[in-house]
C-alpha cells in the first residue's frame, strides 16, 4: 500500500511550522524588548530628565551641561578619556584582526582549540579582578616581569603609574582582557569566507599578506566596524582602572581621571546627581553618534 501526501496538507504543515517558528521567536525577541525598556529605556530617560532639571525638579534648560562644563576637572577628564580612546581602538584595530589573521592561518585542529581558549581566559575575569592582577605586575618590587620593569627604567610603583604613562597602562590592561574575545569573534569570521574565493586568490598568485589586505580584511569590514563601536562606547565609560589604581596609588592617578569618574563624584561626593546626569547624558550622545558616524561610513547594513 502506498502512502501519498496530498499538497494541501504539505502547505498546511509548513505553515503550522512557520507559525510556531514565528511564535518562538516573537516570545525570544519579546523578553529582550522587556529587558532593554527596563534596563535601558527607562535608566535613560531616568537620567535625561535629571539632566534637565535641578534638586527640586524644575526645568533648567541646559545649566546642569554648563555647570559641568566650567568644573577645572572637567576638560582634563575629557583629554584623558580621549588619549586613551585612540591607544585603545588603534591596539584593538590593529592587533586583533593581526592575531585572528596569524590563528587562521597557521593553527589548525586542536592547536588552534587551545589557541583560542588561551586567548578567551582573560576575558573571564571581572573588570575588577583583572585590574587587581596588574596592580600585583606592575609593582616592581613583587612584580614577576620586575626585571623587565627596572630595564625600562621604572624602579617603584609610583613611577610605572605616572600620570603621563597612565593611557598606555589602561590600554594594555583593557586589552589583555578584552582583545580576546573579539579574536575568536573574526577567527569565526575568517572562517565564514567562502572557499572558493580564497582559492581564487590563491590561483591568481595572491600571497599570504596580498590575501589578508586585499580579501580577508575587506571580508571582515562590517566585523570590525561593529567591535570599533562597541569598545568606543567601553572604552568612553572608563572606570573601573583609574579608580582602583587610584585607591592603590593613594591618589596618584586621581580619582577624577575619566569622565565616569567625575560623574561619580558629582554624584556621591558632591550631591549634585543633576550634574552627574548632565555628563552622562553627554556620553551617551557621543558614544551614539560615533556609532552612527562607523556605520554610516563603513556602510554597516549595506548588503553584500
Amino acid at each position: 500500500m502506498t502512502l501519498t501526501h496530498s499538497p494541501a496538507g504539505s502547505a498546511t504543515r509548513r505553515r503550522r511550522g512557520a507559525a510556531r517558528q514565528s511564535r518562538a521567536g516573537m516570545a525570544f525577541v519579546a523578553a529582550y524588548v522587556v529587558l532593554l525598556i527596563a534596563f535601558g529605556v527607562l535608566p535613560t530617560a531616568y537620567a535625561i530628565y535629571f539632566a534637565f532639571t535641578d534638586a527640586g525638579g524644575s526645568i533648567t534648560g541646559f545649566a546642569n551641561f554648563v555647570t559641568t562644563a566650567q568644573d577645572f576637572r572637567f576638560m582634563d577628564a575629557v583629554s584623558h578619556v580621549a588619549v586613551y580612546l585612540v591607544f585603545w581602538l588603534l591596539s584593538l584595530a590593529v592587533f586583533v584582526v593581526a592575531l585572528a589573521l596569524l590563528l587562521h592561518r597557521l593553527a589548525s585542529g586542536s592547536a588552534s582549540k587551545a589557541l583560542r581558549f588561551l586567548y578567551y581566559i582573560p576575558g573571564a575575569l571581572a573588570g575588577a579582578a583583572s585590574v587587581l592582577v596588574w596592580l600585583f605586575m606592575l609593582d616592581p618590587t613583587v612584580s614577576p616581569v620586575s626585571s623587565l620593569l627596572e630595564s625600562l627604567g621604572f624602579h617603584t610603583f609610583g613611577e610605572v603609574i605616572a600620570p603621563g604613562n597612565l593611557p598606555v597602562l589602561f590600554t594594555i590592561i583593557a586589552f589583555w582582557t578584552g582583545a580576546g574575545g573579539w579574536i575568536v569573534v573574526m577567527y569565526g569570521a575568517l572562517n565564514n569566507i567562502p572557499t572558493d574565493v580564497m582559492e581564487a586568490a590563491r590561483i591568481d598568485g595572491a600571497g599570504a599578506w596580498q590575501t589578508a589586505w586585499h580579501v580577508q580584511i575587506p571580508m571582515l569590514r562590517k566585523w570590525i566596524v561593529y567591535m570599533v563601536i562597541l569598545a568606543f562606547a567601553g572604552g568612553a565609560q572608563l572606570f573601573v582602572e583609574p579608580q582602583l589604581l587610584s585607591l592603590a596609588s593613594v591618589g596618584v592617578a586621581g580619582r577624577d581621571y575619566s569622565l565616569n569618574q567625575l560623574t561619580f563624584d558629582f554624584a556621591f561626593q558632591m550631591n549634585n546627581i543633576n550634574g552627574a546626569a548632565a555628563v552622562s547624558v553627554e556620553l551617551l550622545v557621543v558614544s551614539v553618534s560615533a556609532a552612527a558616524l562607523f556605520v554610516a561610513r563603513s556602510g554597516f547594513f549595506d548588503a553584500d
